[in-house]
């Protein structure tokens, strides 16, 4: 992406102020075990239904992931990103946000925690938790996730789509993904390690269409990416295609691995921000430790998880609990 020296000079300006904002990953009055008293089961009653639902639909795994992803990057993990419009004018309708899928699965969890403990748990913390166990359930690390978090009441559309403060585009090269988790409290490592949950994950053709087809708009490829990988593409996304979706991590797409981190050494990144990890000597090395015998990545997938859902959280009396997580109270 070109900046011009006056537009890059507003860019860095506005991040500063942002960094002197309440996103970063601090998560005060979080703990582990919040619940322990005021709903000793609600750990478990989320397990229970998202058991149940990664039985008969295993494909959910890679967008409720995303969905945390999504909710903390965007006025911090408050469940923002849940909230209905009758003029579709929230975060939800945002363009980015237009292939989340599983609104319904948060709101069966939720409908299971109130009849248990009415207005106790927060859809911000239903969200974390999903997360966390789509994650083991597709054979993925174990984390003790904190909770706490309490609901946000605002949620625009324009935020997601924000130059500098929404969330990271599929084509972000490495300076800008930098940027915005450092804006949020996340360093370079957190970048590299959260990107391998990308290995359940899958995109729309459209994200990438311009790798496959017109690259500078002169009709060519990425030279970035495997040629083999490009013409195989080619056979599943045409032209234009807005609807068919690729896995970014094909063969094992609906297992945590760390075979994500192996294709993107091979030049087959699906995304421009997949690729753009090969671009620094920081997230390269971590990339070539994760695919040896000595990776850390589960452990470090578990820590940076835990960071990402400290991001802005609203703790004690700020927001609220929502009775249901579509709309405020």
């Amino acid at each position: 992406m070109a900046f011009s020296k006056n537009s890059f000079g507003v860019f860095v300006l506005q991040i500063m102020v942002l960094a002197l904002l309440s996103l970063h990953a601090e998560g005060q009055g979080l703990k582990v075990g919040f619940y322990e008293k005021s709903c000793p089961q609600a750990e478990k009653i989320v397990s229970t239904v998202m058991s149940d639902v990664m039985a008969v639909a295993p494909s959910l795994s890679g967008p409720l992931l995303r969905m945390h992803f999504h909710d903390c990057f965007i006025r911090g993990c408050d469940g923002s990103v849940l909230l209905d419009s009758p003029t579709r004018q929230s975060e939800k309708f945002s363009p980015p946000n237009l292939s989340l899928r599983g609104f319904n699965i948060i709101d069966k969890v939720k409908l299971a925690l109130e009849k248990a403990c009415p207005g106790v748990v927060s859809c911000a913390d239903i969200v974390a938790l999903v997360a966390r166990d789509v994650t083991v359930a597709t054979k993925g690390p174990y984390w003790e996730v904190e909770t706490g978090r309490r609901d946000g009441k605002v949620s625009l559309f324009a935020d997601p789509i924000n130059r500098v403060t929404g969330l990271p585009p599929p084509f972000a090269n490495i300076t800008l993904l930098k940027q915005s988790f450092a804006m949020r409290g996340l360093n370079t490592k957190d970048l590299v390690v959260l990107s391998g949950g990308h290995t359940i994950g899958m995109s729309h053709c459209s994200s990438f269409e311009n790798r496959l087809y017109n690259f500078t708009g002169k009709g060519d490829t990425d030279p970035s990416m495997d040629q083999n990988y490009i013409a195989r593409l080619k056979l599943k996304c045409k032209p234009r295609d807005q609807t068919t979706l690729a896995e970014l991590d094909p063969g094992s797409f609906k297992t945590f691995d760390d075979s994500y981190f192996r294709l993107v050494t091979k030049r087959r990144g699906l995304l421009e921000s997949d690729a753009a990890l090969l671009n620094d000597p920081e997230t390269r090395a971590y990339l070539i430790q994760s695919i040896s015998h000595g990776s850390t990545f589960f452990k470090d997938f578990g820590v940076s998880m835990v960071k990402m859902g400290r991001i802005g959280v609203l703790t004690g009396s700020q927001g609220e609990v929502r009775k249901v997580c579509t709309k405020t109270n």
